[in-house]
């Protein structure tokens, strides 16, 4: 037997590491009082394809497959296009909505470090702000989360309305606006060669390809000089990205999030701000988390593009964050006490010991009758077991039990309630 390619079984230390980071994601969502999600791992595939639903790369990695009933569903590949459709299908739910959820998404495409094809991501979203607020709090979000994991990290941002309007001033035709961009989004992977490359091949003019060049070839391009350039300050585009540069420094994360006019990430229905999230020591070259403005899908689906449904997310990657921090895996946490019954006879005494110790907070483990008393102590000392609770014939008599610290090397015989101030005492 073996696992199909592209997914893993998690389980002992890793699964540890693994459980802390998303707790960690999880407390951070909600201290910005997000609210919790499941959304369906079904869906039909006529959402999933759906021109809103994100652009070819998507329908290519698409899990597919029909029921015994001959309806054609699909394996949600993302966790945006199913928040679109709880909010579609529930028109009454209050905004501004704070969303996040966190739940495993299926691609079948190439398997590398830190992409699978079953994969946790961590999302949240908020819909009815129309502001730079949104993405700005996201942000914030997005510096806790790595703060707290102790990965240094730098935001990438642009915004996809802008970026439109230097590409028509440059003479790019509005049809081939967003192919443009996607072939821009390919300059960490391509190179600026393999760039110009694809847009010659896309039919574009030459003077506008070499237009382009010469965009690219400017180092790190602020948004002034490029408003400037192509004459955009008092765009539509220009204002947005303004607006949030302006409170991208009254936040103070200007040395962090950093402006790059050439970002549009690959999906489709982005409409105005996009952002990814980089290793800042350059060690792991993917990013590490993403997510944009899509003001546009949730009002398509219900059938109205009028409706006011503005929605900005924020997404993180539990695989490329493990790959940042594998190193950091250590050994699966012990339990803090581990009950043993001295002989057959007092099995159901350890147990009820345990139950008790459990009732009231205290994490607690059992050995398995039979052994010989000194290789489970031996055992339980090396697994880093701070206590051990034992029960045999003579502590059963007496209504007592014995707590040994294997670490100060102490031992007490004393009633279960007292074991239970000691050790509440000494985690204190």
């Amino acid at each position: 037997m073996q696992n199909v390619k592209g997914t893993y079984d998690f389980f002992g230390k890793e699964q540890a590491v693994r459980q802390k980071v998303r707790a960690v994601v999880q407390e951070v969502f909600e201290l910005y009082a997000f609210e919790g999600m499941d959304s369906t791992v079904l869906h039909e595939l006529d959402l999933l394809t759906s021109k809103y639903a994100g652009g070819d790369e998507n329908l290519k990695e698409m899990y597919r497959f029909t029921d015994q009933r001959g309806r054609k569903l699909g394996l949600r590949y993302d966790l945006t296009i199913p928040f679109a459709k709880v909010m579609a299908l529930n028109p009454g739910i209050k905004l501004p909505y704070r969303r996040y959820e966190i739940g495993k998404v299926f691609r079948d495409g190439p398997v590398k470090r830190g992409r699978l094809r079953e994969f946790l991501q961590c999302d949240a979203d908020m819909v009815g702000v129309a502001g730079p607020e949104a993405e700005g709090e996201l942000m914030l979000i997005a510096v806790e989360v790595f703060k707290r994991l102790d990965i240094p990290v730098t935001l990438r941002w642009n915004n996809r309305r802008f970026l439109g309007e230097i590409l028509k001033a440059v003479g790019v035709p509005e049809e081939e606006s967003l192919s443009v961009m996607l072939t821009l989004d390919k300059l960490e992977k391509a190179g600026s060669d393999g760039v110009l490359e694809e847009l010659r091949n896309k039919g574009i003019t030459w003077s506008t390809v070499d237009e382009i060049a010469e965009l690219m070839a400017m180092s790190e391009p602020s948004i002034t000089l490029v408003a400037e350039r192509y004459d955009l300050k008092e765009s539509k585009g220009a204002a947005e990205v303004y607006a949030l540069q302006a409170l991208i420094d009254k936040l103070k994360l200007s040395d962090i999030c950093r402006f790059d006019p050439f970002l549009s990430r690959g999906l489709s229905f982005y409409t105005g701000t996009v952002y990814e999230i980089f290793d800042a020591s350059g060690a792991y070259a993917s990013s590490i988390g993403s997510g944009g403005r899509y003001d546009a899908i949730i009002g398509r689906l219900i059938g109205s593009e009028e409706m006011p449904y503005p929605a900005v997310g924020l997404s993180f990657g539990m695989e490329s964050i493990m790959e940042m921090i594998r190193d950091r895996v250590g050994p699966a946490p012990a339990p803090r006490v581990v009950v043993l019954s001295i002989g057959d006879s007092m099995i159901g005494e350890a147990l009820m010991a345990a139950a008790f110790l459990r009732s009231n907070g205290i994490q607690t483990g059992m050995e398995p009758a039979g052994r010989k008393l000194r290789k489970a102590l031996a055992s339980l000392e090396s697994r880093s077991v701070r206590y051990a609770l034992l029960i045999g014939e003579e502590e059963a008599q007496t209504g007592k039990v014995r707590l040994k610290d294997m670490k100060a090397r102490e031992e007490y015989v004393v009633p279960l309630d007292e074991a239970l101030y000691l050790l509440e005492k000494n985690d204190a």
